[in-house]
């Protein structure tokens, strides 16, 4: 096996609408319920890619979990779910604006009860990677399970690396990379390389290179960067429309963790994560397209 990909499952609620949200009042929506949470569409589009993948969360004993577990495991994934008596598949409700750009209002669900244990440590013994959702360790709740899992990978020989996902939630930047400590690639955007070095700009994540291996810093529009000991390498953004950006980093992800596992570049690392990024942001949803899965 490839990756095991750490993170939440979610029934994603989509409403794209136009113009701004009328506080107490109407706005007219088109929804979508679609399969994301973080580590489902990282996961998602590892097996889109030809990457042998498992994901490992926990679920409500649920009509969400069950058809996440059914559409994922159709993509190709290996659904190690733990399946939760006490709470609901996490469920987020993303409004989505004219430009494409979303806000989410999460409720983690069965997700914020992830434990140490969720992890089967045979899944490790064949793979070569274990890529952590941010948000693992950015919910006290969770936080201890994250850090778990990412010894138990280092205890096993994998390689690791780690999406902060959310720039709002790193409410205290050191200690958050000090969890980060030893992790192979951190994967930031700009905002969250901004909440942890105090710059927008990649070159300010070489002072995070005596916790972690190496950086690659998605920039928008502007494409990505890889950050190590080496230098920096750039790319530019792939083309294409954006229609919904709910996922982009988490496909971005993936297509960069498939090239790296196949002995890329770090240019080429890149390039494979801005075109699957540029893929995800051309569609309502966060994951593959059911016609274009392998």
């Amino acid at each position: 096996m490839g990756i095991v990909v750490v993170g939440d499952v979610a029934l994603d609620v989509v409403a794209s609408h136009s113009g701004s949200i009328v506080h107490g009042g109407d706005a007219r929506a088109k929804i979508a319920l679609t399969t994301g949470g973080a580590g489902a569409n990282t996961a998602a589009w590892l097996a889109y890619s030809g990457v042998d993948t498992a994901l490992v969360a926990r679920v409500g004993d649920d009509v969400a979990g069950r058809r996440a577990s059914e559409e994922l495991t159709t993509t190709g994934v290996r659904c190690a779910f733990t399946i939760d008596p006490d709470a609901a598949t996490c469920c987020v409700v993303v409004l989505v604006d004219d430009d494409g750009q979303r806000s989410m209002l999460p409720d983690r669900g069965a997700g914020k009860n992830l434990a140490a244990t969720d992890l089967d440590p045979a899944l490790l013994k064949d793979a070569r990677h274990l890529h952590l959702s941010g948000y693992v360790l950015l919910d006290e709740e969770t936080r201890e399970a994250g850090l778990a899992m990412l010894a138990a990978a280092h205890g096993a020989g994998l390689t690791t690396s780690v999406d902060p996902q959310a720039a709002a939630l790193i409410t205290d930047p050191e200690l958050f990379l000090e969890e980060l400590r030893n992790v192979d690639v951190l994967l930031p955007n700009m905002d969250e390389l901004a909440v942890l070095t105090g710059s927008r700009d990649p070159a300010s994540a070489t002072a995070l290179l005596d916790r972690v291996g190496a950086v690659a810093v998605t920039t928008g529009p502007a494409g990505a960067s890889w950050v190590d000991k080496e230098g920096i390498v750039s790319v530019p953004a792939a083309p294409g429309d954006c229609v919904d950006s709910t996922g982009a980093g988490d496909a971005f992800d993936a297509g960069l963790l498939a090239a790296l596992l196949d002995g890329r570049t770090p240019q080429e690392c890149l390039r494979a994560g801005v075109r699957l990024g540029a893929m995800a942001v051309g569609r309502v949803g966060a994951q593959p397209a059911p016609v274009s899965r392998r």
